[in-house]
């Protein structure tokens, strides 16, 4: 079992599908959600000696200990004991029930106990199956970020992909993208998360160029998408044609020295670039993977899309892989949860024998959290739904009346070499609201071609004014008008200063392009 799938934040149990239908709320769970005051996020209140000599508190965890899933129940179990061990009461029980082999089974015997919350599950069914089997005052903490699966109590730690793909299109927003188009997996939560990005773009006014999707870990999939995200067949094309323009206009034409030394130079530099033009768009963002970024990436740069004309940002599927190491995503941004506690860290190896996973840690302050519920003198809505929130191992975190988390995000840059720059640290606290997107209201995403004016390839040429009327050339790639203007086209000229300067020989012959005989690009294979 691959741990990636478990550990990376959301992509735990990330089945999305149907998240624009809203969970509908008995009781409590919306109506205990007071107005907001601008509080600060509480420290996690945890039991106290005079709450041990009370009556026998009752905690029930539900995680998957056998079966396919048991590496991520193992390592939640272990953030839970360490938590209990060093801050619950005496006279509080805590039993686990094993969801690996029969959730149904173990959610009836974990609800038979009368427990007075419930930390667990952590996938995005046995959640289901939790709120639909438990009495809806029970509150249950789980760790399943798919927004369908919770509400009516059942809350969730989980980091949500609304809360990263929002913080990176707000840093976006900060950092002037004009356009910028969508690079999502083709599966449900693929679509679900472009939905997300679409919705975000909205909300920070910066007009979506184009949504494309690919088939995961698919290398013809994904040169086929870049090789249309690139717009790479119009703007060989638009290159070809103006070649050709300049080539008969050297040939045939009677020129002057510094016309012909001009078109002669121009030739040369369009020969050496293969495409022509920019593109409608000047940030790329990445929902994928980083295995599949890197793919993705590595074909932009194939197709001629490089660091001048593009910004790459992502999510926090970033974090923790091998892209934070290649030198040539350097200056890409992700949004990603603060640096794990130390001392959290030294704890959990010296239980475990293994360094903590963002899932442990999410279940170590779920436990926290469940203690402090029991023990405090709030009804439990209402101290679970504190709208300030809590200040936990990872930094601000609050729950909402429909079971999502929000959760506080600095914005990372990739060095190349394994380090990441903060450039935006994580809010301290919500009193200005971090979050605009409701994941129970997003869409999943379409397709949506590249919006594009095209390209003229005598707009980037500079060809004396007696021949204008005289060569002509169509329009390559239109689509529709960008939502915004895009910047106005460079021509490509050089005058010669003087006559001693280099002249093309009148018997001009056209140059033909080397053919590019790249094998491998970024160890990704091409196959031409």
């Amino acid at each position: 079992m691959n741990m990636n799938r478990f550990f990376v934040y959301f992509a735990i149990s990330l089945g999305l599908a149907g998240c624009n239908t809203s969970t509908s709320y008995r009781g409590q769970w919306s109506d205990q959600y007071g107005s907001y005051t601008g509080a600060q996020p509480s420290q996690m209140q945890y039991g106290t000696m005079d709450a041990a000599n009370g009556p026998a508190r009752n905690m029930a965890v539900l995680l998957p200990l056998t079966g396919d899933g048991a590496a991520a129940g193992r390592a939640v179990r272990t953030s839970v004991e360490s938590a209990i061990l060093q801050n619950a009461p005496q006279n509080l029980s805590v039993t686990f029930y094993d969801t690996g082999m029969d959730a149904t089974t173990a959610i009836n015997t974990a609800l038979a106990s009368n427990p007075e919350v419930i930390v667990g599950p952590i996938f995005a069914n046995d959640a289901r199956t939790l709120r639909a089997m438990k009495p809806s005052s029970l509150p249950a903490i789980s760790f399943t970020s798919d927004a369908t699966a919770i509400g009516d109590g059942v809350m969730t730690m989980a980091l949500m992909p609304t809360n990263s793909i929002e913080a990176i299109v707000q840093e976006m927003s900060r950092d002037q993208v004009s356009q910028f188009i969508i690079l999502a997996p083709n599966t449900d939560a693929g679509q679900m998360m472009a939905g997300a990005a679409r919705a975000a773009a909205t909300t920070y006014d910066i007009p979506v160029a184009g949504v494309f999707f690919y088939n995961e870990r698919d290398t013809e999939s994904i040169k086929n998408t870049i090789a249309r995200a690139s717009m790479n067949a119009p703007r060989t094309a638009a290159n070809n044609r103006a070649r050709e323009i300049l080539s008969d206009i050297l040939t045939n034409e009677p020129l002057t020295p510094e016309e012909k030394a001009s078109l002669s130079d121009q030739l040369t530099r369009l020969t050496r670039d293969e495409t022509l033009g920019p593109l409608p768009y000047n940030a790329v963002l990445f929902l994928g993977s980083a295995d599949d970024t890197r793919s993705l990436a590595s074909f932009m740069r194939y197709y001629g899309v490089g660091a001048r004309d593009a910004r790459f940002y992502g999510t926090a599927l970033w974090d923790g892989t091998d892209i934070t190491r290649d030198f040539t995503m350097s200056g890409a941004k992700f949004a990603t949860l603060p640096d794990m506690s130390a001392e959290y860290a030294i704890v959990y190896e010296n239980m475990s024998g293994n360094m903590p996973t963002r899932l442990a840690t999410f279940g170590y302050d779920a436990t926290n959290l469940a203690i402090g519920m029991m023990y405090s003198n709030q009804e439990p809505a209402a101290y679970l739904l504190n709208p300030g929130g809590y200040i936990g191992i990872d930094g601000a975190v609050r729950l909402r009346p429909m079971g999502n988390s929000e959760r506080a995000l600095r914005i990372v840059e990739l060095g190349g070499n394994g380090e990441l720059r903060t450039v935006r640290n994580a809010p301290t606290d919500f009193i200005t609201p971090i979050y605009q997107l409701e994941p129970t209201r997003i869409s999943p995403a379409r397709e949506m071609e590249l919006q594009s004016a095209g390209i003229n390839p005598l707009n980037y040429i500079n060809i004396p004014t007696r021949l204008r009327g005289k060569y002509k050339a169509k329009t390559y790639g239109v689509t529709a008008a960008p939502a915004t203007t895009t910047a106005k086209p460079t021509v490509v000229g050089v005058i010669a200063s003087d006559e001693t300067t280099t002249v093309t020989d009148p018997d001009f012959t056209p140059v033909v392009r080397e053919t590019v005989g790249r094998t491998y690009i970024d160890a990704v294979e091409i196959n031409e």
